[in-house]
């Protein structure tokens, strides 16, 4: 077992209280353990950025942070309770769009249930122009970006993600980083998952490991910018 901490920042001279904790998290899928102890802190303002190969476990801490999937051992807290599902908001691999309504219809019930300004969640994602069209014929980079705009709208303070960027072209990726940017400023948390480089200042880095033999566990941190700055940037984005 790897334990990884994240260590807080400072908010006016002051340290950031941690928000975020998960502890001794593990999980099998079958009979394969795929979180073996998995323990980290993240404070407010905080980032994670999870990485690793396929079949690493990446998607599978995300979906129990995101209250989505049981753990065998271990727990997860966020601002010192276990119950927490309305501060989540989570995007998977699929955008979970409805191609019959218009596109500012599929925000509608995320709208109605965070008070959120679906119009202006829109106008933030670039899509402000094609509110009255029907979902179905939005691109798939189009429909990630709807996908991300509940976010806007949701006013969750624990952000999810399952490699958010697929399908974004550079100026979308650069909006996403906008939002990041201003909802860690708040003291939201943005965790995610990603092969790619992530516009996420200042996060901390985890690589998750996989193999018959090695079941996923953390390994030493990085911060996401060290790794830009040792040559690990991907190429094609921003």
């Amino acid at each position: 077992m790897v334990r990884c901490g994240y260590t807080p920042g400072r908010e006016g001279g002051k340290e950031a209280a941690v928000r975020l904790v998960v502890e001794g998290a593990s999980c099998f899928r079958g009979d394969r353990l795929v979180l073996d102890g998995v323990s980290f802190a993240v404070p407010a303002g905080g980032a994670v950025v999870l990485t690793g190969p396929n079949g690493a476990g990446k998607s599978t801490l995300l979906r129990v942070i995101a209250g989505l999937k049981r753990l065998d051992a271990g727990r997860v807290l966020f601002d010192g309770s276990r119950d927490f599902a309305g501060q989540v908001a989570y995007l998977g691999h699929r955008d979970a769009v409805k191609p019959g309504l218009s596109v500012l219809e599929n925000l509608a019930f995320a709208a109605r249930i965070g008070g959120g300004d679906a119009a202006a969640a829109l106008e933030g994602v670039g899509l402000g122009a094609l509110a009255g069209l029907p979902a179905r014929m939005l691109s798939g980079g189009q429909q990630r970006r709807l996908a991300l705009a509940r976010f806007l709208v949701l006013g969750a303070a624990l952000w999810v993600l399952d490699e958010p960027t697929v399908g974004l072209d550079a100026a979308a990726v650069a909006r996403l980083g906008a939002a990041f940017s201003a909802h860690r400023a708040s003291g939201g948390i943005v965790v995610a998952s990603t092969h790619v480089d992530l516009p996420l200042k200042d996060s901390l880095l985890m690589e998750l490991g996989s193999g018959a033999e090695a079941p996923a566990g953390l390994r030493p941190e990085r911060h996401w910018s060290e790794r830009r700055e040792q040559g690990g940037r991907a190429p094609g984005l921003l």
